[in-house]
């Protein structure tokens, strides 16, 4: 049976077979020794999204570290409010707090504790996903958002990809005035200031 590892947009954690593209974590360990998940659902704020194989390390998938989480890819990811690995993926952590500083207009590339407090309160309202309404035609691709009763939708193209497990499985045009945001505010200040998402091959 698969592990209760895999990562929606809304921040829950579920179990499917299928496979991601990106592993995480949120600082610390969250499942018991009968690799079943505990109460709680972060161990800091420290919530990161890793590559799933760097410098050939071996891990034992909720053995006695960290619990290892996963995403479909990096959209999805920073949906649920995560942000790049420093130690894995370098580059791409060196992109994202670069153009975290440049929207807050800070001298200096913003460190992984300063963006950690920030996307804490943004991602959580109390023990559950912040949702935070934006209009839609002011919205940047990767930004994943939720509409009623269907689901959560990923921007890309002028269009909205609905999310599943799998994959990216329908694709449906815009609506109109405004919606339920999943992506943190300043994650979608990091995308619209061009911060490059991994994406699924089902989105291509």
């Amino acid at each position: 049976m698969p592990l209760q590892n895999r990562v929606d947009p809304f921040g829950e954690l579920f179990a499917s077979s299928a496979r991601g593209l990106f592993m995480g974590n949120r600082g610390g360990r969250m499942h018991t020794d009968e690799r079943t998940l505990a109460k709680r659902r972060w161990a800091s704020r420290q919530w990161i999204c890793c590559v799933l194989d760097f410098n050939g390390r071996q891990r034992d998938v909720w053995g006695d570290s960290y619990t290892e989480l996963f995403f479909l890819d990096e959209v999805t990811a920073l949906a649920a409010g995560h942000r790049p690995c420093f130690e894995c993926r370098r580059k791409d952590a060196d992109i994202f707090a670069g153009l975290w500083a440049r929207t807050r207009g800070l001298p200096v590339r913003a460190s992984a504790p300063e963006i950690d407090v920030a996307l804490q309160a943004e991602r959580l309202e109390g023990r559950t996903k912040r949702l935070h309404q934006r209009r839609i035609d002011r919205l940047p691709e990767g930004a994943v958002l939720v509409l009623e009763g269907e689901g959560a939708f990923a921007l890309r193209g002028g269009a909205l990809l609905h999310w599943a497990p799998a994959g990216y499985d329908a694709r449906k045009p815009l609506p109109r005035g405004s919606v339920d945001v999943l992506s943190p505010p300043s994650i979608l200040s990091v995308l619209a200031a061009g911060y490059r998402p991994h994406w699924h091959p089902s989105a291509g």
